[in-house]
């Protein structure tokens, strides 16, 4: 019950003094402002550069993406949409989008897959195991041109090494510059090279953070590597795997150095057989002179980035949550020591 009593003699109550309210002290004021204003101080910083270096780029470029912008006075005439529906009905526009996505498909899966493998490896008990863990981000270390000058006298046409290998053993020479797919290929060899171990650290320190006891508990109970690797280490490292999953799609759609060094012009091939929506931007703008038109196709590219961004949101609540995956793993791991792990 409460203490809110009162004495017929008017006497108050100690409940009765403590609900008097007394006037503030500074101090008491200055923590309570402390405690109200103080975590606004402390992330207004990260706003101030957001605001600067990220949504005031962002806005300008919608400006300049409704103007016919002249490079040289650094003004524009308003147009309006033109410059949105120039883009869309430019043939090259549906070249750099086709082969952007398959670039895509063919760099991210293979890629995502393989860090994987890797990273399961690497959470083994292996001797000198910092030193495989750092020589797995090596490539991601060596800069895109030195790659790409690498890779594009791999894959070329008269004498890159891989076709001269090829003949040795009497197959045809891949046409890999000329050709659609093979040049993909090629492309998507040189972000693998760069992005695999970048993505398998990310997944190996996921799968570190997993309970020891559960492996134990299930290897006591029978289950093998590949039973262990798939129904406790992939449902517990299911957060960390959709946030990778997301940062490939966003890297993949903005793919830019490869496809830009792939050969000396920079063009995307001369039937833009490689040529990707930043490359296409990139050469609107800064080769063509046509900051409008440029600023449109980085709109459209932001539009296509946020729609499969939500895209990947919706799957990722819809399928995976942090605790569901712990509790479905525990309950994996109780089904495997009833079973037996067979």
């Amino acid at each position: 019950m409460s203490s809110i009593t009162t004495e017929p003699d008017g006497v108050k109550t100690p409940g009765d003094r403590s609900r008097t309210k007394l006037p503030l002290t500074w101090r008491q004021r200055r923590g309570r402002w402390d405690v109200k204003y103080s975590p606004y101080l402390y992330i207004a910083p990260f706003f101030l550069v957001f605001a600067i270096t990220g949504l005031f780029p962002i806005l300008y470029t919608a400006f300049i993406s409704m103007q016919n912008w002249d490079h040289i006075r650094g003004t524009g005439t308003f147009v309006g949409l033109q410059q949105f529906s120039w883009v869309l009905h430019d043939p090259n526009f549906w070249k750099a989008m086709r082969n952007t996505f398959s670039i895509f498909l063919l760099s991210s899966v293979p890629q995502i897959v393989a860090a994987t493998l890797i990273a399961a490896m690497l959470d083994q008990n292996l001797r000198a195991k910092t030193f495989w863990r750092m020589g797995v981000l090596l490539p991601y270390v060596v800069a895109p041109i030195a790659v790409a000058l690498i890779f594009s006298n791999m894959f070329g046409d008269q004498h890159g090494l891989i076709n001269n290998t090829l003949a040795d053993f009497g197959i045809s020479p891949i046409l890999w510059h000329t050709s659609v797919i093979p040049s993909h290929m090629a492309i998507a060899t040189m972000v693998n090279f760069r992005w695999t171990g970048y993505n398998t650290l990310i997944l190996l320190a996921a799968m570190q953070a997993v309970p020891r006891d559960l492996y134990e508990a299930a290897e006591v109970d029978g289950a093998g590597a590949v039973r262990r690797f798939i129904s406790l280490t992939i449902p517990q490292i299911r957060p960390t795997f959709v946030f990778v999953i997301i940062m490939s799609t966003i890297g993949g759609l903005q793919i830019f150095e490869e496809p830009l060094i792939y050969d000396p012009f920079g063009r995307g091939g001369a039937n833009k057989q490689w040529l990707t929506i930043t490359l296409y931007m990139y050469n609107m703008g800064w080769l063509d002179f046509n900051f409008g038109r440029a600023a449109a196709v980085a709109w459209l590219l932001f539009v296509l980035i946020m729609i499969i961004t939500l895209i990947n949101t919706w799957v990722a609540r819809r399928f995976v949550s942090g605790e569901d995956a712990v509790k479905k793993s525990k309950k994996v791991s109780q089904k495997i020591a009833q079973v037996g792990g067979k």
